[in-house]
């Protein structure tokens, strides 16, 4: 069955008003807490897939996004890169479909276009986009978590998950317009972002990944030992002996604790900026690094 760009193999199960959960690759999923909060769910409900794009080369450069080669059991195989969608079908609360979306690089708006289409087809509730971003803020607070939506019931689900409205400005993704449209429909919309220390950088952050699992396991009733949060203690932990060692990070650190703690105790508004001499720090870190962009 095809369903806009995508192939759906077998026949389509029943979902009960699913929510989807939705992680952009590489747009805001820095140290892959998005991928790694789909992970661990997926495997505790034994999610299966639903589908793939049927031909990803029309959205995507395989120059950027580069095909692997494997081997497994003594045979190669070989994988292309592709948005992929499983789900999970619950006896209790709402069915749940994990839509792991590669951002295009053509046709952008074709993309989102078959992106609902499948939502609508399946018949989606809720659409949220999980993630995280890189910010100027100290890893020796909890971490903040922004969301956003126009529909004002969210505001009291925000609240209760401790997400802040997010005041970002600036580039964006094409696929923004799958939220945009999805509210278009009538369907619920959210946004979870984890805001990750700008001067660490690491491929996995488990830290910034057990507070996303803090947010949706309160949402959806999933057991605590999935936020795994001892992992994150131990790799923030090894953060601060380099702190303690560096003179400039550590002074660093001590501004961005005075402003997170006086944000924290005022009203949600625009971040005050940082002082030349910090902002030029940070350009430094990351000179040799492009990370992903923020939402």
């Amino acid at each position: 069955m095809r369903i806009g760009d995508f192939e759906i193999p077998g026949e389509l199960p029943e979902f009960k008003e699913p929510h989807v959960l939705a992680v952009l690759r590489p747009w805001i999923d820095v140290g892959n807490v998005g991928t790694l909060s789909l992970d661990r769910i997926e495997r505790h409900l034994h999610a299966e897939e639903l589908g793939r794009l049927a031909r990803p080369g029309r959205f995507y450069d395989f120059t950027r996004y580069r095909p692997r080669s494997y081997i497994e059991h003594g045979k190669r195989g070989y994988s292309i890169p592709s948005t992929v969608v499983r789900y999970s079908i619950r006896e209790e609360g709402p069915d749940l479909i994990f839509l792991h979306l590669l951002e295009p690089h053509c046709y952008g708006e074709d993309y989102t276009d078959s992106v609902l289409e499948l939502l609508k087809f399946v018949g989606a509730r809720r659409y949220s986009l999980i993630g995280a971003m890189y910010d100027m803020v100290p890893h020796t607070r909890p971490l903040l978590v922004t969301g956003g939506s126009n529909q004002g019931q969210a505001e009291e689900e925000y609240r209760l998950v401790g997400a802040r409205p997010s005041n970002y400005e600036g580039p964006t993704t094409i696929t923004y317009l799958i939220s945009q449209e999805a509210e278009a429909l009538g369907m619920d919309t959210r946004t979870f972002v984890v805001h990750l220390p700008q001067y660490f950088q690491v491929d996995e952050d488990f830290t910034g990944t057990a507070r996303l699992m803090e947010v949706l396991c309160s949402l959806y009733d999933l057991p605590d030992r999935l936020k795994e949060p001892e992992r994150g203690r131990q790799q923030y932990e090894a953060l601060q002996n380099i702190v303690t060692d560096t003179s400039e990070v550590s002074s660093l650190l001590q501004r961005l604790e005075e402003r997170y703690d006086r944000e924290q105790n005022e009203e949600p508004s625009t971040p005050a900026e940082l002082s030349p001499d910090i902002e030029e720090f940070l350009r430094g870190l990351n000179q040799d690094f492009d990370p992903p962009g923020q939402t």
